[in-house]
């Protein structure tokens, strides 16, 4: 049998699933609807699963025998608060709803495989340990939490990482894009803005502050990028008030260690200058994702062209490799061989419209279970 084939009774359920789990709030760290959710799913079909401390929902297969694991994941959080039922149409060949491809999708991909494999009585007899992991917290400030638990759990054996996350086209991802995400308080006395006018306002220290990093240098490093952003900004109590405190939200990335420590560098400096003058100005490190480091070239290489021997066996198409902040960059970091690769296309990511390709779904499908087979049954 084809193992990279799909019939149409499982394109129809995997739709089914697709647009049942779409609907199923998940903000990071308040994902337990979805792993209740896939826990009934799976338990259902006599799989057996179970959710660990930080809500991952792990599905052991063959790990009872020695050997190293390999690991297949996806992550069940979105980057939406929302806590009631999420809004899923389908409409002109796609599927929109909130997060449905990064990484729903993907998510329901693996609970898919999972069903072929249980109905093909597979899942008794792998060639090598696999554990399916839908893991926690992978978006924003979840810190990558899901898989951070997962390696502290069972690092010691697990050999290799795949991630299915987000879009086919952004191909397979083979470096890790490392962050510090800080919050930035300025604060002042305050006061009447006329009475008390040309007392510090806590906005205004801000303001500079923000001026002062978009007008930083970036680190000139061969083959490494380095980005920065302010993300969110807010303070202040009326428009007649000096403002007596002001907050904002920074990150800057990179794929290399140099660079990141030059930014954190650059970052420390502006700092002590915004300082300098009396200003009031706490800084708390409230997220980091570790970059790669240490892993060996040759079975890393080899992970990659498996991943993409099977993309062109289903798809005719090569996609390329990138660097991106994903739950690979936990294996990564820690000199595991790790890769991330979507499965299907769409568009509209972080966004309320975003949508999934329909046509995209046999394809994604095919790869998810070739991959697998290949790897591990």
């Amino acid at each position: 049998m084809n193992t990279h084939t799909v019939t149409n009774e499982h394109l129809i359920k995997m739709l089914d699933l697709i647009k049942r789990l779409a609907a199923v709030p998940a903000p990071s760290g308040q994902e337990e609807m979805r792993v209740s959710f896939i826990l009934n799913y799976l338990h259902e079909r006599g799989i057996g699963a179970y959710a660990d401390g930080a809500k991952n929902v792990i599905v052991p297969v063959g790990t009872e025998n020695e050997g190293g694991i390999t690991v297949f994941s996806a992550h069940t959080d979105v980057v939406f608060p929302d806590l009631t039922p999420l809004p899923v149409l389908e409409k002109d060949g796609k599927l929109l709803a909130p997060g449905v491809g990064d990484d729903t999708a993907n998510v329901a991909a693996i609970l898919t495989v999972l069903d072929i494999l249980n109905e093909r009585d597979m899942l008794r007899f792998p060639k090598s340990p696999v554990m399916f992991v839908l893991n926690s917290c992978e978006e924003g400030l979840g810190n990558l939490k899901g898989t951070k638990r997962l390696f502290s759990d069972h690092g010691g054996r697990i050999k290799e990482l795949i991630s299915f996350d987000c879009d086919i086209k952004g191909g397979v991802v083979t470096r890790a894009v490392g962050s510090e995400r800080w919050r930035v308080t300025a604060r002042t006395e305050g006061g009447h803005s006329y009475s008390a006018f040309g007392k510090p306002n806590a906005i205004h220290i801000l303001s500079k502050l923000v001026s002062r990093l978009y007008e930083q240098e970036l680190p000139d490093i061969k083959n490494a990028r380095a980005t920065y952003n302010v993300g969110v900004i807010k303070g202040g109590t009326s428009v007649n008030t000096i403002a007596q405190n002001a907050e904002m939200l920074y990150e800057y990335r990179s794929d290399s260690h140099e660079a990141l420590s030059f930014m954190r560098e650059s970052f420390n400096k502006l700092i002590a200058g915004a300082r300098s003058d009396g200003s009031m100005i706490e800084t708390e490190l409230i997220g980091e994702r570790p970059c790669g480091c240490g892993v060996d070239g040759e079975r890393h290489e080899a992970l990659i062209k498996r991943c993409e021997s099977v993309i062109k066996a289903v798809t005719g198409r090569t996609f390329g490799r990138s660097s991106a902040s994903t739950d690979a960059n936990i294996p990564l970091s820690l000199g595991v061989p790790a890769v991330t690769l979507g499965l299907f296309s769409g568009g509209g990511a972080h966004t309320r419209e975003e949508w999934l390709d329909l046509d995209s779904l046999e394809a994604g499908l095919g790869i998810a279970l070739g991959l697998i087979t290949e790897s591990c049954f």
